[in-house]
């Protein structure tokens, strides 16, 4: 099991010299796009989280840096996880099926499916809350950086498609994007080969629909299956990560008689990922016909942390 392993090291396959450790990214997706990082390494010693930029985007003991899904869909797809450093396999795990974690003891398996890469010099990889069935590896497999270890998933302890990928060197965990420095706020080394961009929060996904969707709907992905008609409700949604207390999430929806809805919503606490939607009903004699646009717009302060938006035909 990867979480009872993850303190000792196999000594039965060799390494190549001690080089510069560094790191490719894991996952095949593009982020700000196909992909997000949710949570990064909690720095704060305390009862509190701050991330590598002396900002939120952690949560109190958090071990790894979680790139995640906006959808159950894009999961369905299947996304491939890459090994991020050339290495040995020390442990895998496979079976464990992908369900929102419902509080249930997990029996030591919290990381669900996923792998444990031995590297050079005391450094350590490990990758989890794969998707069941999709391990391509097998212990003791030495293999080069990019191989394929499997796909993002939803098994162990997670309420969200993604991959948690834990860095250690000697048994102690290292943030990639910090490994020097804890206090740095963001600046000084990276073990990144090509460092990801940092967002403090953004947007996920947009839509219109018929009615005000559930949590449910807009996290599978099938929020916008049943677009409005002329005839039915006009209703814009907004889907966001990183959400802070005085955020605003704003949601505007413009048709070809001017402006249908421009409403505010206040972001009262700290969000990991949110939802928020806003609409009218439909008009005596029904909406006219034509372009409907809708803009939402993830806001912290006076600045713009993303705009999206999206386009709909009533006809």
């Amino acid at each position: 099991m990867i979480r009872r392993l993850c303190a000792c090291l196999l000594g039965s396959a060799s390494l190549a010299a001690a080089e510069p450790f560094s790191l490719d990214f894991p996952v095949d997706c593009t982020l700000g796009e196909t992909c997000y990082i949710q949570q990064y390494v909690d720095h704060d010693p305390g009862p509190g989280a701050r991330d590598f930029t002396c900002q939120g985007m952690s949560y109190d003991g958090h071990k790894g840096t979680d790139i995640a899904l906006p959808t159950l869909a894009a999961m369905a797809q299947g996304v491939r996880v890459r090994a991020a450093a050339p290495g040995v396999v020390r442990a895998r795990r496979d079976g464990v099926a992908d369900r929102l974690h419902d509080g249930r003891d997990l029996a030591g398996k919290d990381c669900g499916n996923g792998v444990a890469i031995r590297h050079a010099d005391g450094w350590e990889t490990q990758y989890c809350h794969m998707r069941q069935g999709t391990i391509a590896v097998t212990e003791g497999q030495e293999i080069a950086a990019g191989t394929v270890l499997g796909e993002i998933g939803l098994s162990g302890r997670t309420q969200f498609p993604h991959l948690h990928m834990t860095l250690r060197r000697n048994g102690t965990v290292i943030d990639p994007f910090a490994p020097e420095n804890a206090d740095s706020c963001g600046s000084g080394a990276t073990l990144w080969q090509d460092p990801p961009a940092y967002r403090p929060g953004g947007l996920l996904s947009l839509g219109f629909a018929a009615q005000v969707p559930d949590l449910a709907a807009v996290t599978e992905g099938s929020a916008d299956d049943t677009p409005p008609r002329r005839d039915t409700a006009l209703v814009g949604y907004g889907h966001a990560f990183g959400a802070r207390a005085g955020d605003v999430l704003r949601i505007v929806i413009d048709g070809p008689e001017g402006r249908v809805i421009a409403h505010d919503a206040p972001i009262e606490k700290p969000q990991a990922t949110l939802f928020r939607a806003a609409g009218r009903k439909a008009q005596a004699g029904g909406w006219p016909a034509g372009d409907y646009r809708l803009t939402v717009t993830l806001r912290r302060g006076a600045d713009p942390l993303e705009t999206r938006a999206t386009t709909l035909t009533l006809r």
